[in-house]
């Protein structure tokens, strides 16, 4: 048996978390507590994470395509014509399109 000491601003945001997920505090925070011992996401929120890796790699795309588009207009602005200008245009594009999709689709899951 585990006995916990609270304030009763830390037992409101407990049981308050709790109440949010539709649990008792007791087997919200077994849960939670398990989770973090064993270094695991809790399993319902096993996509959320999912989906944050997902946008975590795409802000990394979308900053390697920053960096190689600021390249290509310095290129332009000195004078050269870059080819790849508009390839990294077009993929900054896509990729703040995909990074709009995926908060969208972490809003809709979160609680």
């Amino acid at each position: 048996m585990l006995q916990l000491r609270l304030s009763d601003e830390e037992r409101a945001a407990l049981s308050a978390a709790a109440e949010r997920e539709q649990l008792a505090t007791a087997a919200w925070a077994a849960l939670t507590l398990s989770a973090a011992a064993n270094g695991t996401p809790r399993e319902e929120y096993r996509e959320l994470w999912e989906l944050l890796e997902a946008v975590l790699q795409a802000r990394g795309q979308a900053q390697r395509i920053g960096v190689n588009l600021n390249q290509a207009v310095a290129a332009l602005n000195s004078g050269e014509m870059s080819s790849t200008l508009q390839w990294y245009a077009d993929a900054a594009a896509r990729t703040v399109c995909k990074l709009d999709d995926l908060a969208e689709e972490l809003r809709r899951r979160l609680p």
